[in-house]
């Protein structure tokens, strides 16, 4: 009898092969325990707030002045009241949709046209990628809050409004993301071959370069989900985002700020809901850039 002899590098070879470039990546999810707890928590905040109406039948914009401000424990209301007797669990659920609508919506807006704007950029290059860059370049000449703030306040408040301002701020630099993965494809041997080939320049973005650049462009944009919720939640507080009586988290920290010395327990909720949400998606962000790097 013979023993028989395993190649270990030929065997890790041949599964990365048989998994391809996406499979490695779950698989390298599947061991990531830090990335899948800060993962169910966004599907559980995200499931509260998509069955926020099944999950409590309290009208979230009832108010009762007679039950203001009840402590949390409350039997008949879990997390107590606000300052007008609205039931906290109720405007916590119902505000999280507004809250995660505003940062996941003005992302996705951003990726889409500053993706767009970067890709075109970055692969005609000459007159085109100068003037969309210095396009860009002037808002980057403004910390994103100070251009939410000047942006939302000169269209006024509101959801739509706050949602338009956010998409705005993100544009540039998921466009510059976006246009330095672009300029460094477009010289590669693989683009060189297709455009000598005869393919017309939307043939090769859309098959050879677009597979190359929604990587990055894909995890950057998932590190902008929490900044937007953050964002959000400032313009809200600030009176510059959702109007009254619409729950959202920014909103109920800012109204609830005046009671801090009766109940700060209470008054901190609104913040904690948009702390664990916003270090959610930063984790989970943070785990997908490390199981996306082709170099682990």
């Amino acid at each position: 009898m013979t023993n028989a002899t395993f190649d270990t590098p030929r065997a890790d070879a041949e599964i990365h092969k048989v998994r391809g470039y996406w499979g490695n990546v779950a698989n390298r999810l599947s061991y990531d325990y830090v990335t899948l707890f800060f993962a169910g928590i966004i599907v559980l905040v995200l499931l509260s707030a998509l069955f926020a109406p099944w999950l409590t039948s309290v009208d979230p914009n009832k108010p009762q002045m007679i039950a203001r401000l009840k402590p949390i424990g409350t039997a008949t209301h879990l997390l107590g009241t606000d300052e007008l007797g609205r039931d906290m669990l109720a405007r916590l659920l119902h505000g999280g949709r507004v809250s995660l609508a505003m940062g996941l919506v003005p992302v996705v807006l951003a990726t889409l046209i500053g993706g767009m704007l970067g890709v075109t950029a970055g692969y005609l290059g000459g007159v085109t990628n100068t003037v969309i860059m210095r396009v860009m370049d002037v808002f980057y000449a403004f910390p994103s809050v100070l251009l939410a703030v000047a942006v939302s306040g000169m269209m006024g408040g509101g959801l739509l409004n706050g949602l338009l301002a956010l998409s705005l701020v993100f544009i540039p630099p998921l466009c510059r993301i976006s246009e330095t993965a672009t300029a460094q494809v477009r010289s590669l041997d693989f683009v060189e071959a297709a455009r000598a080939s005869g393919a017309n320049t939307a043939s090769i973005i859309v098959h050879h370069v677009l597979g190359n650049v929604l990587g990055p462009v894909f995890i950057y944009a998932s590190s902008l989900i929490s900044v937007s919720v953050l964002l959000a939640a400032g313009l809200s507080f600030l009176g510059l985002g959702v109007e009254p009586p619409t729950p959202d988290w920014g909103l109920m920290l800012s109204a609830l700020r005046q009671a801090i010395y009766i109940d700060p327990l209470l008054c901190a909720l609104p913040g904690v809901a948009i702390f664990i949400t916003s270090l959610s998606f930063n984790m989970v962000s943070d785990g997908l850039r490390q199981a996306m790097d082709v170099r682990q």
